[in-house]
């Protein structure tokens, strides 16, 4: 739980304390404060409303927001680090702009319309990039293209954030990130995503695209990006056997016996070869993601409720690794209705 206080009470500070809860779902506003003679409330929808001068003992290791104009921001600055406050973050017009268009784009989406605007009708593509506190340093630097954007995996299981946008908000899964891995951020891309092509991609792991990619994409009508196949012996199907819990395997492919009779013959054929696309990585059309993920996850599922917990961290991510064979096989079966091509992926060290 992250405990902060907002400076201020009237509208900026009242409507910053409505974008931070809904964007931070782990934030809890202690107080909101001022230090003026203004008439304000007892409380904002049962938060305290306090006034506060430097007499007054702070905890010092909460984050204090200045919900009010910036013209007063220096001035509370300067007070507020006389009285030992160490986190300030001023919420300054581009700050306020980013929360409201972040905020806006979660209302709209719980309530199934897209947040349009102007200058982002040409962004009709994202490549999120997973990323993880347990992330280890780059060795080289590195830049975000304009069409990647990261996001934080797993982060209803820590209070610290390092991605602006996490996946926790919204429709998730992130609490199951210590199992599902990167598809915590599948997940919520396929319930919170709007835009008409998404990608995933891994903070080391990227596709190698040129810059008139997206270009090549629409001009040869693609519908769907994958990293190259990965050649492994002696199938895909024993392959997995050799390197994970046997049992898993098993218990899905007679899931898929049961279940999906259909899918089930042409799985064992598949799985027979030698060839699969690796890391759970793609670009591909929002509306096949859909189609993807509403088969994928209730397979995942399934599968994670009959294996539950291991104590082998590795071992434990087994959603993740039958999510790439499974992945792999889905557009094997849907060969002939998308249009799918291959890239090459590097790794960052």
């Amino acid at each position: 739980m992250q405990n902060i206080y907002i400076v201020g009470a009237h509208s900026r500070a009242r409507t910053l304390g409505v974008y931070l809860k809904k964007l931070y779902t782990d934030i809890r506003i202690e107080a909101y404060l001022y230090d003026n003679d203004e008439l304000n409330p007892d409380n904002i929808e049962g938060i305290p409303v306090i006034h506060f001068d430097e007499s007054m003992l702070l905890r010092t290791d909460y984050t204090v927001y200045l919900g009010t104009r910036g013209i007063y921001h220096p001035a509370l600055t300067e007070k507020l680090q006389r009285m030992g406050m160490k986190k300030i973050v001023p919420v300054t017009p581009q700050l306020d702009l980013e929360l409201r268009n972040h905020f806006l784009s979660l209302y709209y989406a719980e309530t199934g319309r897209n947040f349009d605007k102007l200058d982002t009708l040409s962004k009709a593509v994202v490549i999120y990039v997973v990323r993880s506190v347990f992330d280890k340093p780059l060795q080289q630097s590195y830049s975000l293209s304009a069409f990647r954007q990261e996001i934080q995996v797993g982060a209803a299981l820590t209070e610290e954030r390092i991605c602006e946008l996490a996946d926790n908000t919204g429709e998730n899964i992130s609490e199951r990130n210590r199992q599902f891995c990167e598809l915590t951020a599948l997940y919520w891309i396929w319930k919170n995503a709007r835009q008409d092509i998404v990608g995933l991609e891994h903070y080391r792991r990227h596709f190698l695209f040129q810059d008139d990619w997206y270009q090549k994409m629409r001009d040869h009508n693609v519908d769907v990006i994958l990293p190259t196949p990965l050649y492994v012996t002696p199938n895909i199907a024993q392959n997995y056997k050799d390197r994970h819990i046997v049992s898993d395997w098993e218990f899905m492919m007679d899931y898929l016996r049961r279940i999906y009779p259909k899918d089930y013959k042409k799985a064992v054929s598949f799985f027979a070869t030698n060839l699969y696309s690796p890391c759970n990585m793609f670009v591909m059309k929002k509306d096949i993601l859909d189609d993807l993920c509403m088969w994928l996850f209730p397979i995942l599922f399934i599968c994670a409720e009959h294996g539950g917990e291991r104590e082998d961290a590795y071992q434990n991510r087994y959603p993740g690794f039958l999510a790439e064979r499974l992945m792999t096989f889905f557009f094997e079966k849907n060969r002939d209705k998308y249009k799918i091509v291959y890239a090459d992926k590097g790794f960052l060290g």
